[in-house]
């Protein structure tokens, strides 16, 4: 049973925000819902190692909300869960409220 999963390097595992389906009191079906680009970050890796030797970390923590970039990063499953396995140049912006 997978207990934890951590990225290795600059890469980050993060979850897509789930698509709205209902808009002004009409369902959308899930399947005519577009993909968010928004995501939820659930893992990052330590960063890339400088010349030195040392860990750069990444700009994005656990629980923090990105804006991806379309078609990037690799869809895994997870405890029937889905998944994108990214590198964290692939975040196009983190959002704050």
């Amino acid at each position: 049973m997978l207990k934890k999963v951590v990225p290795l390097f600059d890469r980050v595992l993060v979850q897509r925000v789930k698509a709205q389906t209902k808009v002004g009191g009409i369902i959308i079906p899930e399947a005519a819902a577009q993909k968010t680009n928004e995501a939820v970050v659930v893992a990052v890796g330590k960063g890339l190692r400088n010349s030195e030797g040392k860990y750069t970390p990444p700009a994005v923590a656990v629980g923090d909300t990105i804006l991806l970039a379309d078609y990037r990063g690799d869809e895994i499953k997870l405890n029937n869960e889905a998944y994108i396995l990214i590198r964290e140049d692939d975040i196009l912006a983190k959002l704050e409220e």
